[in-house]
């Protein structure tokens, strides 16, 4: 069949992704702080656009009505029926490429990792401006692998925030159980194993603590060790006559105790990158109302409030007489009030977001962490009917303050493993907890495998695979049924 060349016609469909919709999805991920950042450059490129210095009523009023201003709540809004429809349940499904032409951040590079340095080398400025991750992005990768439950990993979270940039936990203890709602022994408990993070000695409270971390994994934490940190002042001063009696060791055995202190890491985290301060503002804030329901409100000193002068736009339309001139305003008018609609979208979707996590964990709100429930982005995308991608970019680098403090809000979700007869979904953290259940309950004569424990699950009506029990096993650091069995006949 010889080939020749043919025009043919086809319809058909296919998601396009226009510019308008590409700076859509990226301000739904922007922080407040790029937000601000992406707001001020469009003020630059773009004539028609101004900054609302005052309130809306003021500004209009000064402009005689002819501005098209943002409020967040007023009917001076786009309308709602074009609002209600989320540029992420356009575009639902995108692949990694099209999100990053839309502008959606990278996965971040978990690979490098600083050090410490001991008393006698420390970092230099160049090596500390060098570092690209910081400490706390280096804790929070530990904290997701340290086979800690939901509770206790918020409760890391707090911790992580309160540490400083030398890599010392500041807050007291106390006063973190109380403003959570948590048991203080809860709160060392996780303490406790965030101390075990690299690099060793981060999360201690005082330098006796970060360098007694240190000697311990080094097998040198001895009671003469111990006494000897506890004198470090006497250390300072130089009484080695009084240290050799308080720790029972001769001028010898001293020098070789100090001369091991000395190699120690006195700033465990001074080895990482600090980045640029920035303290959190948050986007939402949730307050109690006197009937014992919750307000949610956004934080209007975080949402850039622009303008489109239409008076300015309509008086050098009339001038403009070339072509490109007359393309380049109409491009600038519809960028213009794109922005100021997309700005109304992602603050509606913010609050629409935070309103129902509030609603959904109001025992956390209410009670404490300890009462957090298990809560995954679908469930709710399926209350504000909203895809699951448009509550996953709202939620990324946003943040709520409440009584208890300043939290993220994917803070608020844990996995969920779904039920064999067809009913609620189970907290995977609550799966976890069960399959820990089980195995301590063990005897020597009943030793569980994972095949048994996965047959136990759906027996009380837990669709789980065995893989799964085994990766939550070994999240738990618990070890396989065969080596259980070791251990218990061996007695150890």
């Amino acid at each position: 069949m010889a080939m020749t060349p043919r025009l043919e016609m086809r319809q058909g469909q296919a998601l396009v992704m226009t510019p308008q919709l590409q700076q859509a999805i990226k301000l739904l991920q922007l922080s407040n702080v790029e937000l601000q950042e992406f707001v001020e450059g469009e003020l630059e490129r773009n004539p028609l656009l101004e900054r609302e210095e005052g309130s809306a009523e003021a500004k209009k009023s000064d402009d005689g009505g002819d501005a098209q201003a943002l409020e967040f709540d007023s009917g001076m809004a786009p309308s709602e029926a074009a609002l209600d429809i989320s540029v992420a349940d356009m575009a639902p499904d995108l692949s990694s490429s099209e999100l990053a032409e839309a502008g959606a951040a990278p996965l971040q590079d978990w690979s490098k990792a600083g050090s410490g340095k001991s008393f006698d080398e420390m970092p230099g400025i160049e090596e500390t401006l060098a570092s690209d991750k910081t400490l706390a992005e280096h804790l929070d990768a530990q904290l997701t692998e340290a086979g800690l439950d939901a509770v206790e990993r918020m409760i890391g979270g707090v911790l992580i925030d309160a540490v400083d940039d030398w890599g010392y936990m500041r807050a007291d203890t106390r006063e973190i159980a109380d403003r959570i709602g948590a048991p203080e022994a809860q709160v060392l408990h996780v303490l406790t194993v965030m101390q075990g993070f690299e690099p060793t000695g981060v999360m201690a409270r005082d330098i006796p603590e970060c360098l007694a971390l240190q000697l311990k994994e080094r097998g040198r934490f001895d009671p003469a060790m111990e006494k000897l940190l506890a004198n470090l002042d006497l250390l300072a001063k130089g009484h080695a006559e009084r240290l050799q009696t308080i720790c029972g060791v001769d001028r010898e055995d001293l020098g070789d105790m100090i001369a091991e202190i000395r190699a120690l890491t006195p700033k465990p985290g001074a080895g990482f990158g600090g980045g640029v301060v920035q303290s959190v503002a948050p986007d939402v804030y949730i307050k109690q109302a006197p009937d014992g329901t919750w307000l949610v409100e956004l934080n209007s000193d975080t949402m850039p409030r622009v303008l489109m002068n239409q008076r300015y736009y309509a008086t050098v339309s009339k001038t403009a007489k070339r072509e490109e001139d007359k393309l380049f305003l109409t491009e600038c008018a519809q960028n213009a009030s794109w922005l100021v609609k997309s700005l109304d979208q992602r603050a509606k979707t913010i609050l629409k977001v935070a309103r129902e996590i509030v609603r959904q964990q109001d025992g956390f709100f209410a009670h404490g962490v300890a009462h957090l429930r298990p809560l995954n982005l679908k469930t709710v995308a399926a209350a504000i009917e909203m895809h699951e991608s448009t509550v996953s970019r709202v939620t990324s680098n946003k943040y709520l303050s409440c009584a208890r403090g300043v939290f993220e809000l994917k803070y608020f979700f844990t996995a969920s493993i779904n039920a064999s007869d067809g009913g609620e979904s189970h907290s995977a953290e609550a799966v976890r907890h069960q399959i820990k259940g089980l195995i301590d309950g063990e005897n020597e004569v009943d030793i569980l495998s994972d095949d048994r424990i996965v047959e136990i699950l759906r027996e009380k009506g837990i669709d789980i695979a065995r893989r799964t029990v085994a990766k939550y096993r070994e999240s738990l650091r618990i070890p396989s049924s065969v080596e259980r069995k070791r251990k218990l006949a061996s007695g150890i």
